[in-house]
């Protein structure tokens, strides 16, 4: 069965979301409350509060008290995130990890990662960002070398522009 812009689930991925609103739009969904996993497939758009993933898969692991412990997206993602901080990121990977308990995000296999605050970018094969502490680290796979770019202002040239 498909479903087409699936905005409620159940109170389980409500309750999920602490004090702000977790929405899932998604072509299909597969739930096991018993275990505590919830299956979206097609098209997968995950909010919360200001923060964005898009996959081709979202998988979300809760505990008994129904609290995730786990996002696991995978194929295509992309992502827009705001640290507690303030500092704003976006990109793309192949396979994303979201920890609510660490507030952490895990990226992997292809990852392109750009703060747009400064446009400190970094491509590598895993990317971690701490949304909390602000810490970020990028690995890199096959002794391929983990790209970062900065963008550096000239006291004479004008600050490149990051808007889109």
């Amino acid at each position: 069965m498909i479903i087409r812009n699936l905005l409620f689930i159940s109170p389980l991925l409500f309750a999920l979301s602490w004090s702000e609103e977790l929405k899932v739009i998604s072509d299909n969904f597969k739930g096991d409350q018993q275990k505590g996993v919830s299956v979206f497939t097609g098209n997968v758009k995950v909010t919360k509060g200001r923060d964005e993933l898009n996959a081709t898969k979202v998988t979300i692991y809760t505990d008994k008290e129904n609290k995730p412990t786990k996002y696991f997206a995978e194929g295509d993602v992309s992502f827009y995130i705001v640290t507690e901080l303030g500092e704003k990121y976006k990109g793309k990977s192949q396979t994303a990890i979201y920890l609510p308990v660490e507030s952490e995000y895990q990226f992997y296999k292809k990852v392109d990662l750009i703060r747009i605050d400064d446009y400190r970018r970094v491509k590598g094969d895993k990317v971690v960002v701490n949304t909390v502490q602000g810490h970020a680290s990028a690995e890199s796979a096959n002794d391929e070398p983990v790209v970062m770019t900065f963008t550096l202002e000239d006291k004479k040239t004008k600050p490149k522009s990051t808007a889109k």
